[in-house]
Parts: structure tokens; sequence; C-alpha cells
């Protein structure tokens, strides 16, 4: 099971940007974390008795600060990737483009986001990519990616 996360502006800068909002970890952290899952949800599927490739969690990681790209990479998953997981950051809440990518590529796709959107400033309480994902995490640190790649992981697992 192939799984693409991708995030937007400025998660590159975690550890730096607003640390009262995004924490203190690095995206090298993010990153590192996120793998660790994947490998611990390999080894119990494994330990259930599943061992074909679909059962084995592969995660490639992609971040730009530019919408254009996103959108370009989001296309570019369609037959490559099994799931995705993004965080359009700033985009989430401008960006018909992305939501138009990821509802054109057909791939299941949570949505998360490190801080709670919903306890921030008005404007960030809009969504344009929530339409196409099968869910949101948000307000739970990095650890929502890691929530997002397990639920991910039993969406594929069922469909």
């Amino acid at each position: 099971m192939k799984i693409l996360v991708i995030n937007g502006p400025n998660i590159n800068m975690l550890g730096v940007r607003e640390p009262e909002y995004y924490g203190y970890e690095t995206y090298d952290d993010l990153v590192e974390m996120i793998r660790n899952k994947a490998r611990e949800i390999s080894e119990r599927k494994y330990n259930e008795g599943k061992t074909d490739l679909k059962s084995k969690v592969f995660v490639s990681f992609f971040q730009s600060n530019h919408e254009g790209e996103l959108v370009d990479t989001i296309q570019k998953a369609k037959g490559e990737y099994d799931g995705i997981i993004i965080n359009p950051a700033a985009y989430t809440h401008t960006s018909i483009a992305i939501l138009d990518a990821l509802q054109t590529v057909d791939i299941p796709a949570i949505e998360v986001h490190i801080s709670d959107l919903n306890a921030r400033e008005e404007y960030r309480q809009i969504s344009y990519v929530r339409e196409a994902c099968e869910a949101c995490i948000m307000g739970q640190g990095l650890e929502g990616y890691c929530y997002a790649l397990d639920m991910l992981c039993n969406i594929i697992d069922e469909s």
C-alpha cells in the first residue's frame, strides 16, 4: 500500500514557526514519526497473517510552498498511490485548485492540520479541500498524521 503525504506552505518551517500552535518538532521529526508509524502498521498486519504486498505500508513525502506544485503532485499520484494524507496549510482556506485535483484523481485522502483550526481565526475555519477528503484530523499536533495514516490504511483495506 503506497501512501503519499503532502504538506503545503511553511510546514518545512516546523520547529521555528509559531511554536505555540505547531510545537518545536521539525519537519524531519514529522517525517520520521510517520515512517515509524508505517512500519508499526506493516508489522501489525504481518502479525495478523497479512503477508501480501498490499499489507506493507510505504510512505512518500512531498512539501512545497507553491500551489501549482501541490496540484501537479496530486495529479501525478493517480495510478501511483493508494491514498493521500494532505495538509494544504494556508491553501486549505483558498485553493479550489487543490480541491479539484483531489476530486479528479479519485484517491482516498485525509486532511490533517496540526493546530485546531476551529479555535483559530475565523478565516482559518474554512476548508475548500475537506469536500474531497474522507476525514479531517486537526488539533492533534504531529501525531494527527499518524492517526490519519492508521485511518487511511483501514479505509484502503476495506475498499
